[in-house]
């Protein structure tokens, strides 16, 4: 890299923190070595309720990480991926309960933290999806009037082609279910959000290893680029994926990482700071 070279900020979030201890682990060490700029959190989660004060000393922004699909103790609406992609498309999704599901899991992050969102995401991308979205965004405006939290973009970048086929296509699909939606209407009520996203990638298939990966979401990346992760230091036996987890965990905290990004002119950055 020539000398005086403008680096490239971008962001890279890891989801669902509070939904195991490797997980939640993993996310404060690597936040701790500067190798995470945001984490999302499952606030309808016991372990955010356990290990939510972990993250008040740290460096990165702190976001709702959504739930309509995984019911982990909390009472609500939570329905299978493709039901709940249905029912939401075919208006089939009560607004006001959706609306209040919101505003416990902000409630519940607020109450631990003692402060409002950085942002906001969804598991699954949820938060993208019709109802769900207007709610999301009513509920946003109206509580957080003074300063308003930054929402995830799911349309992918331009993926590099050293990338599988279907995993791009996969990006694509996530764009699909409600991406240019969703920003419009972040968009016209005074939210920021990132230019593109990076990380998609289905752990039920096969697909190259996560260094191999990385490489190719970094060599696209461009200025507001956000790139999910799903880092763990050790999971559970009934975590059928987890090594996936383990080995993002692996690529992350290494040494490679960091000569990934130097290799690319990248520099990680909280998204609230970026210009």
């Amino acid at each position: 890299m020539g000398q005086g070279t403008p680096l490239i900020p971008i962001s890279i979030c890891a989801d669902d923190f509070g939904i195991e201890p490797g997980v939640d682990e993993a996310i404060i060490e690597l936040s701790q070595k500067g190798r995470l700029s945001a984490t999302s959190c499952l606030t309808t989660a016991n372990g955010f309720t356990d290990r939510a004060q972990g993250l008040k000393t740290l460096q990165v922004d702190l976001g709702v990480h959504l739930n309509f699909t995984e019911f982990l103790g909390s009472p609500g609406i939570y329905l299978p991926l493709p039901r709940l992609i249905l029912k939401s498309y075919l208006q089939q999704l009560d607004s006001e309960e959706v609306e209040a599901q919101i505003g416990r899991q902000l409630d519940a992050f607020e109450n631990q933290l003692g402060r409002a969102p950085d942002f906001i995401d969804g598991h699954l991308h949820v938060h993208q999806f019709p109802v769900i979205r207007g709610a999301l965004i009513k509920q946003l405006t109206l509580r957080y009037s003074h300063r308003r939290p930054w929402v995830r973009n799911t349309w992918p970048g331009a993926l590099s082609t050293a990338l599988p086929f279907m995993q791009r296509f996969k990006a694509g699909v996530i764009g699909v279910l409600g991406a240019r939606a969703f920003t419009r209407m972040a968009e016209q009520s005074g939210m920021r959000f990132n230019r593109d996203f990076m990380g998609a990638y289905d752990f039920t298939k096969p697909h190259p290893m996560y260094a191999t990966m990385l490489d190719a979401w970094f060599s696209k990346a461009q200025h507001g680029t956000l790139i999910m992760a799903h880092p763990a230091k050790y999971v559970s036996q009934g975590d059928a994926f987890g090594q996936d987890r383990v080995e993002e965990f692996r690529v992350l905290s290494s040494e490679l990482f960091t000569l990934l990004l130097d290799q690319h002119q990248l520099v990680i950055k909280r998204m609230s700071e970026m210009d």
